[in-house]
């Protein structure tokens, strides 16, 4: 028998915050696509941990990543979410204003304060890496290695450090984006995620398509598995019908077959023959979390104006059944019934070792 984390760990606030600081602050994170800052000046905030974070594509057609607070007083630099200048950042407090590469430019009566160093005042810079078509940053001082602990977990899913590349990600285009605002704490979306016992009892659509999934046991459960389409199903749709032609270095023992690969902390890559669906979190609090999932497809799908809805309606369905149980399941954390937590059963014990990195990254074992 292996237990799970006692209740506390998803409703107490200091653990939240220790998780902040020692995981989302602390490990890569998966901030936004690469393809939604399009041009010199484009921006996106993002909440990692307790910071918020500015990526901003530079006029050299590269992005940088900075914490997003003014070097004078410390005043928000970016109020909005996403957004674009044309070639400065401009703080709404003093006006003290920054290059796109994060130096300092200008500021009232900057002239008369000839001791303010302009590059020593510059904007904070934050550690960005560009993978799958997006920007992952780290917040950490010395940040870890992104092939040790980033794309590793592709090789320790796939068994094969190509396999990922198959579906040229990057490359793809955004069909849909769909955001949800959940009311549970980050890691029950993670557990749920990794196990499919649940399907059976709450995910008809999908255990339709992949017929495996009703016995218990996740795609994750296995390296190297996918699951296999069911006999008459002819694309990951809503009711099977076909989809679009397969991406074109998938291959011959990929097709027809479903992968899902958790990158730790916070993100969820789903990989089928036509398209990729990748979900990003950002717990915002130790019982809410704001997941933003994208369905990307083949450039020419998008661009011809194709009708995504059957595939985007599957996983839609799947994500909104997930939400809901683990809405379901949130309040229950407080209950003295949970406070020495419940217990995996067999086909689930792979979330133990889930549990496991969670505590050691928290330290002594036990929070």
């Amino acid at each position: 028998m292996i237990a799970t984390l006692p209740g506390r760990y998803y409703t107490d606030p200091d653990i939240f915050r220790q998780e902040q600081e020692k995981i989302f602050e602390s490990m890569w994170f998966c901030a936004v696509r690469a393809a939604d800052l399009g041009r010199p000046g484009a921006f996106r905030t993002v909440q990692v941990g307790r910071e918020s974070v500015l990526v901003v594509r530079g006029r050299d057609g590269g992005l940088r990543a900075f914490l997003n607070v003014c070097r004078h007083r410390g005043a928000r630099l970016c109020t909005e979410g996403p957004g674009e200048v044309r070639r400065s950042l401009q703080c709404p407090y003093h006006a003290w204003t920054y290059d796109l590469d994060g130096r300092l430019i200008a500021a009232p009566n900057l002239i008369k304060m000839p001791d303010v160093d302009r590059d020593a005042y510059g904007l904070i810079k934050v550690a960005l890496r560009e993978w799958l078509g997006y920007a992952w940053v780290c917040l950490a001082a010395e940040p870890p290695s992104f092939e040790d602990t980033v794309m590793r977990a592709a090789v320790e899913r796939l068994g094969d450090a190509a396999a990922v590349e198959h579906y040229g990600t990057a490359e793809l285009a955004l069909g849909r984006r769909v955001t949800y605002d959940v009311k549970a704490n980050w890691k029950l979306l993670v557990e749920n995620f990794m196990e499919c016992y649940h399907c059976a009892t709450i995910h008809p659509e999908l255990t339709e398509v992949l017929p495996e999934f009703a016995d218990g046991y996740a795609a994750q459960y296995y390296v190297g598995h996918g699951a296999e389409f069911g006999e008459g199903i002819e694309g990951f749709t809503v009711d099977g019908s076909a989809g679009f032609a397969k991406l074109p270095e998938v291959s011959a023992e990929q097709d027809r077959r479903y992968y899902a690969i958790t990158v730790k902390p916070a993100v969820f890559v789903n990989l089928v023959p036509d398209h990729v669906i990748l979900h990003r979190m950002f717990p915002l609090a130790e019982d809410r979390t704001v997941v933003e999932c994208d369905w990307l497809y083949a450039p020419g799908v998008v661009a011809s104006g194709t009708d995504v809805s059957k595939s985007v309606e599957l996983f839609h369905r799947v994500n909104v059944q997930d939400f809901d149980a683990c809405e379901r399941v949130q309040p229950a954390m407080s209950s003295r019934a949970y406070r020495d937590g419940g217990v995996l059963v067999p086909n689930e014990h792979h979330i133990g070792i889930f549990h496991e990195w969670l505590r050691e990254r928290l330290g002594d074992g036990d929070a």
